[in-house]
Order: C-alpha cells, then sequence, then structure tokens
C-alpha cells in the first residue's frame, strides 16, 4: 500500500542553556534544512514536556545470527524455536543501560519518583520543563511552523550526552526528527480485475483452458499438489492480512459451488479482528483482494482453517483519516511480550502519530478501543498481498517493522509478501508519472518485500497456447492487453538493506553470468550516481513466485479473471502451510523463515527462465536459470518441497 511519509515529533520546551561540556557529545544533528518546515520562536522555559528517552536495544546486531541458527537447515538447533518471552528478554534494553541513563538523570536533579519505564523496559520517560530538558540535553528547542498547513511542533536542530551514557541511547523525544513531507496515499497490491470476453466459466476439472483462466486444478496440476488430507491440525491455520479490503460470504459460496464442490457451502475465515476491523460485507461491497486470497487458499488448505487477520477499523482502512503507515497496527496485535507497540529500534519507538492509525479512534464511527497490543498468537504462516515502495517511509521506520519480521521468524512464522505488480517500478504517478525515482529512470524497490527476513514472491502466468506440461513463463501483460494498466512481476533490489548472506551466492551467480545491461550504482546512499538505475549490492527480490494472471474466481456475485502478485502469495503460503501439516503430522513442527532452505534446495522449485519485468522505460531484469530478480527461484514444486522438508528436524 502507499502511504505518507511523514513522523512526528513529541513536545519539548527551552529557555537558558548550559555551553556543552567536555563530558558530552554529539548524539543527533539534523543532516539536512527542511523545505517544509520553518524555524520560528524559542519554547518558553517554564513550559512543561515529556521527555522520552529511547533505550538501546540489547543483541540486535546479533539478530541475523540467531534467526539462521533456528532457520538454516545445516545448523543444530534447526527448527528449535524461540518463546515470545525468549524473544522479549533477548532484545531488551539491558540493566546496564536502564542504571546508566537513570544514574545520569538522578545525578543531573531529577528527582527518581518522577521516573517511569515502560513495561519492555524500552523507554524512559519523565516530564520537565524546557529548561530543564535543554540543560540536560545541551541543546535548545524552537517552534517549527509547517509553511503548507500552518501547523506547529517542537525540535531541535542537535543535542548532545554525556559520553559514558550515549552508548546507552537509541533516540530521545523531542529531538530533530520533524514531520516528512506529506505524500498521496495509494492503494498497492490491488488485483488487476478484468472482465473476460468468455463469460462462462471453465470446467472445474479440465486442463485444456488453463492457458485461458486458472483454476483450482490448474494450480493442483502445475504444482503437483495431491488432495488434502481430511484429519488436520487444529494448531496450523493459515493466516490472511487483509486492511481496507473485505471477502463476501456470497462470492465465496459462488466460487465454491462452482470450482471445488467438495468445500461445504458457508465456509467462512475464523475471525482475528484488529482494532475494530469487521468482515463481512454484503456482495456489492466486495473488495476483489480479499475475495481472491481465499478463493485461492482453500482450494489448497481446505480442511484446515483459515485465520483472517482484518486490519483497522474503517475510517482508517478506507482513508477517511488520512494516514500513510502500513503494518504497524497488525504486528502490534500479534506481538505483546516483546511490545512492538513501544519497541524502539532505528531510532523509532513505538507506532507513528501521524503515520499510523491512533486508538481510541475519535472520528465518528472510530473505534473507542484501546490499541491492541499482543491479543492475537501468530499463525505457522501469514500472506501479506499489500505492499508499498521503499521511497514511500523513512528508512527507520522500515528498519524497525524488519527487526519485527526477524523475531516472528525466531518464533517460527514464515511470512511470505507479495512482490508488487509493477516490474522494477512503483505505481504510475507514485514518485514520477511512470512511478520510477531519480528523474523517472531509477528502478523503485517495493516495501517490505526488500525485508532480508520475510520470503517475497513473485509472479508467473501460462502463455497462450501453453499448456500445464509446458510450464511457466513471468507475468507481464502490456497496457490494455487485458488489463488497464501494465503488469509485470515485481522485482529487483534493495536500496535499504545489502544482499544477505542466504542468497549472496545466488545474486553474485545471476549478476555474473547474466549481467542486467543496466548503469549502476552501490550503495542506496549513492541513488542514481554516474547514471545508475539500480542498486548493485542490495538485497535482491522476490525469493520465489506462483501463477498471479487469468485467475477464475467470483467477485460481486459475478464471475471474473484477476491478475496480480496478489494471487501468488497465497498460493505459495498454503503449500507451505500444507507442508507444515505434513511435519505435524510426522511429529514436526512450523518452518519458520523459509529463505535459508529455499536457497540451499532451489532444485526444489521450477525454475523459470523466460520472461521479463518491464519498467522505467526498460524490458526490466530478465529471467535465467537459477535465481533471478523477476520469479527469485521459481515455483513450488510440491512433492519436492515436501520431501525437503520432511527430512528436516
Amino acid at each position: 500500500m502507499r502511504f505518507l511519509s511523514s513522523l512526528c515529533a513529541l513536545s519539548l520546551v527551552t529557555a537558558s542553556v548550559a555551553l556543552p561540556k567536555s563530558d558530552h557529545v554529539l548524539h543527533e544533528k539534523r543532516s539536512s534544512a527542511s523545505t517544509l518546515w520553518e524555524k520560528t520562536t524559542r519554547v518558553n522555559s517554564t513550559e512543561t514536556v515529556i521527555v522520552r528517552i529511547g533505550l538501546t536495544q540489547s543483541n540486535l546486531d546479533r539478530g541475523y545470527e540467531y534467526l539462521m541458527d533456528v532457520s538454516d537447515s545445516v545448523s543444530p538447533n534447526y527448527g528449535k524455536f524461540w518463546t515470545a518471552e525468549k524473544v522479549a528478554e533477548t532484545f531488551a534494553p539491558s540493566n546496564a543501560s536502564v542504571e546508566a541513563v537513570r544514574n545520569w538523570l538522578i545525578g543531573a536533579g531529577v528527582d527518581q519518583s518522577r521516573l517511569g519505564q515502560t513495561k519492555n523496559k524500552a523507554w524512559i520517560v519523565f516530564n520537565a520543563t524546557t529548561e530543564e530538558a535543554e540543560a540536560l540535553l545541551h541543546t535548545q528547542y524552537y517552534y517549527y511552523r509547517n509553511k503548507a498547513t500552518g501547523s506547529t511542533t517542537i525540535a531541535t536542530d542537535q543535542y548532545r550526552l554525556p559520553q559514558v551514557v550515549q552508548p546507552h541511547v537509541d533516540y530521545i523525544k523531542p529531538g530533530v526528527l520533524l514531520p516528512l513531507t506529506s505524500r498521496k496515499r495509494q492503494a498497492g497490491r490491488k488485483p488487476l480485475r478484468y472482465q473476460p470476453a468468455k463469460k462462462t466459466t471453465p470446467s472445474p476439472l479440465s486442463l485444456a483452458t488453463c492457458d485461458q483462466a486458472i483454476t483450482p486444478a490448474c494450480i493442483a496440476a502445475l504444482y503437483k499438489i495431491p488432495a488434502s488430507s481430511k484429519n488436520v491440525s487444529p494448531n496450523n491455520s493459515l493466516g490472511i492480512f487483509e486492511e481496507g479490503d473485505y471477502y463476501s460470504q456470497e462470492d465465496l459460496n459462488l466460487f465454491f459451488q462452482k470450482f471445488t464442490r467438495w468445500i461445504p457451502q458457508g465456509t467462512h475465515p475464523k475471525p482475528a479482528f484488529i482494532d475494530g476491523a469487521e468482515a463481512p460485507v454484503p456482495v456489492d461491497e466486495a473488495g476483489t483482494e480479499s475475495d481472491l486470497d481465499f478463493q485461492l487458499a482453500y482450494p489448497i488448505v481446505y480442511p484446515q482453517e483459515i485465520t483472517l487477520f482484518q486490519t483497522d477499523d474503517s475510517n482508517y482502512a478506507s482513508q477517511q483519516v488520512y494516514t500513510s503507515g502500513f503494518l504497524n497496527t497488525f504486528l502490534d496485535a500479534l506481538d505483546g511480550v516483546s511490545s512492538y507497540c513501544t519497541y524502539c529500534a532505528d531510532g523509532e519507538c513505538g507506532d507513528a502519530p501521524g503515520l499510523d492509525p491512533v486508538y481510541p479512534d475519535t472520528y465518528q464511527g472510530g473505534y473507542t478501543g484501546q490499541l491492541m497490543c499482543g491479543t492475537y498468537k501468530p499463525t505457522n504462516v501469514i500472506s501479506i498481498s499489500y505492499g508499498s515502495q521503499e521511497e514511500d517511509l523513512p528508512d527507520y521506520y522500515q528498519k524497525r517493522q524488519c527487526n519485527e519480521f526477524l523475531k516472528l521468524g525466531l518464533q517460527g512464522t514464515s511470512i511470505l509478501i507479495a512482490s508488487g505488480d509493477d516490474g522494477v517500478a512503483g505505481p504510475p504517478g507514485d514518485d514520477s508519472n511512470d512511478g520510477c525515482l531519480g528523474n523517472g529512470t531509477v528502478f523503485s524497490p517495493a516495501f517490505p518485500n526488500s525485508c532480508p527476513w520475510i520470503t517475497n514472491v513473485g509472479a508467473t502466468k501460462l502463455y497462450p497456447g501453453h499448456t500445464v506440461a509446458d510450464g511457466e513463463s513471468a507475468a507481464y501483460d502490456p497496457p490494455g492487453s487485458p488489463y488497464r494498466v501494465a503488469y509485470a512481476s515485481g522485482g529487483g533490489f534493495s536500496n535499504i538493506y545489502p544482499i544477505p548472506d542466504y542468497q549472496s551466492k545466488a545474486v553474485a551467480e545471476y549478476l555474473k553470468k547474466h549481467n542486467p545491461p543496466y548503469p549502476y550504482y552501490k550503495g542506496g546512499a549513492n541513488l542514481g550516481k554516474n547514471g545508475g538505475v539500480y542498486n548493485r549490492l542490495g538485497r535482491g527480490y522476490p525469493d520465489v513466485a506462483a501463477n498471479g494472471d487469468n485467475i477464475a474466481m467470483f467477485n460481486g456475485a459475478k464471475y471474473i479473471l484477476e491478475g496480480g502478485t496478489s494471487a501468488s502469495t497465497p498460493i505459495f503460503a498454503s503449500v507451505i502451510n500444507r507442508i507444515i501439516e505434513k511435519r505435524i503430522a510426522a511429529g514436526k513442527g512450523p518452518v519458520g523463515f523459509l529463505n535459508p532452505v529455499l536457497y540451499r534446495n532451489a532444485e526444489a522449485l521450477n525454475d523459470i527462465t523466460n520472461g521479463t519485468n518491464p519498467g522505467c522505460g526498460t524490458d526490466g531484469f530478465s529471467t535465467a536459470p537459477g535465481w533471478d530478480p523477476v520469479t527469485g527461484l521459481g515455483t513450488p514444486n510440491f512433492p519436492k518441497l515436501l520431501d525437503v522438508f520432511l527430512n528436516l528436524p
């Protein structure tokens, strides 16, 4: 999804300021002047403000090591996933950090009775006058005015900390951060529906027309998925995320009646409603995304259950209230022990007012309860068919979320996310007319797809005249044929994250043997340098792929065809869910973060070697033998993947 890129700073105020002492060092300084905000007057010295000190988390630098220890098949600890309590304990600020900051504050005259701390130890909080806060931080606070809206906030250009305290502090609010320029919120990963010229539905069991309409029978044949067992585990429900899009039971029933008569009428997902969300809706209000997700997943996993993580009340979900963040309220509801609601990392603590929904929602008809924190247990597999672009949100916002995906992986949850439908670009009109960066030629990586701790899913299709036996190609449809806009499997290289070790060999081989014919830059900080259009050193995506074009479904009580990586993701997620079902039957458990095993066992996927993902005035990247930034390692081969995972502890 597209959302605004803005971060609200909290109040803090000032008067006379002590000169920097020799034991104080610069902790944060604003790197550049804001074009949106102008500095006005000093803040009154007697004004009371809330000082929030985000403490440095422990062991974040070892997160990758910990994750690989339980996720890499060569590790003796493979599959020995952590409890939520162990995750919280491992990454919480150390007692040394807590004591160092408390001792500094008390020694500077802040009575210990004024000091509070959040339950996960992430924040030390206290009230202070501006004069007192300025003296503590050796700074000056000013009001800043938004030139466009006239709104005001409080911030500083820089602040200092005692040298012995600095290593224990992530950052302080209010600080140097100003709300960033608002950007138009656009929907992302929405399916690309069209009404087929031939409105008669295909035969539910025939494979003769799979190049025209992908049915459950076509998917089963493409990926050799056997019929499900009637005996399933009660603890392996497939999780599916939705926001601002809602399923209709009537559409599900029509689909079951036509294509999967073994699934009873009325079958529906288990509700896990977050912050006032509701579902289903009347058929004339049904969303294509939700209908598509369930109509693809149920034929693969049934009689296994599906859990619907429907997120946010109708005000925020329908954009009646303007926010730009994405996934934070969902992650809040899953992680209570580690308290993602207040957890600090990469310069950001808790949800960001102005970016994320705020609960209780004071707007008419809004959810009046408190923000849900740790309400639901994560399922073994979660499918997310929504997304945005890296350029849409601050790096620190994305990195904090990425850390949370790592923590979910440590607990045994597999996260799969759609790679996008615009090839190497973003949605048209996003950062430029063609959705590209820089001068409209630089490729635009997707978010949260480029996070190294999730499995990213690209799209394939059966070209006209091809059969299931012929194999698939990368999904690509030029504008108007059949969709209004061009469609290509999203893929490329991150501007935020470097290449992770688990895929370094695969990416190096692609760049060596199938070198893209474009200039490149090295590192996101050098975006566009020397005419480069992609980051040669970035994490590559997608990791895998599945069919995402000409999907037969019902929406609004009508038979339609759909396309998008929104389709690919629930297909691959359902395959993994079925594999976990087999592992549970064999006395084993979930598989957690998938990528280390997948990259070690690329032969267990169907390699896609035909097609490209155009965008930004180019043909994009090309598919190739092995991994490529169009379809990743390839599509699932159920028997081979099952064999790989059943042979692991």
